[in-house]
């Protein structure tokens, strides 16, 4: 386990730019958080390390958003799913496999992911600080 602590949502991208360098293009990342925790700061950030530019967005209407970088990234957000039958509606299982998928709001569908999964949990310490613990990356 990694922890990090990020000051701004410019630090916490530039951490997830460095955990971009280290994945090989199938990974499933479970992103856990509250609201306005940085998960989509972070999500910014590992698709910039990817290539991908700045055109990360959430995808709170869209479910899941995709970008061109180094490797397919698919960018869930599965705030507003709650049952087995409205994950499968997203797709989600088709792209298993296909690309790196970064899922925001993972703990409503905790059971239904990979064991093979990537674990980022951000928490906000005070106002400005956020704690990024990474599970299941290589060192960055």
């Amino acid at each position: 386990m990694q922890r990090f602590l990020s000051s701004s949502p410019e630090e916490t991208e530039q951490i997830a730019e460095r955990l971009a360098k280290t994945l090989s293009g199938n990974e499933v990342i479970a992103m856990f958080g509250g609201l306005g925790a940085g998960k989509t700061a972070f999500t910014r950030g590992l698709a910039r390390g990817l290539g991908a530019g700045d055109c990360v967005s959430s995808p709170t209407f869209a479910l899941v958003n995709e970008y061109e970088g180094r490797f397919p990234i698919y960018h869930f957000d599965m705030y507003r799913v709650a049952t087995y039958d409205d994950l499968y509606t997203t797709g989600f299982f088709d792209y298993l496999g296909s690309g790196i998928m970064v899922i925001e709001w993972s703990e409503n569908i905790e059971g239904l992911l990979p064991d093979e999964k990537m674990t980022v949990t951000i928490r906000p310490v005070s106002e400005e600080q956020r704690e990024i613990t990474i599970e299941g990356a290589q060192t960055i």
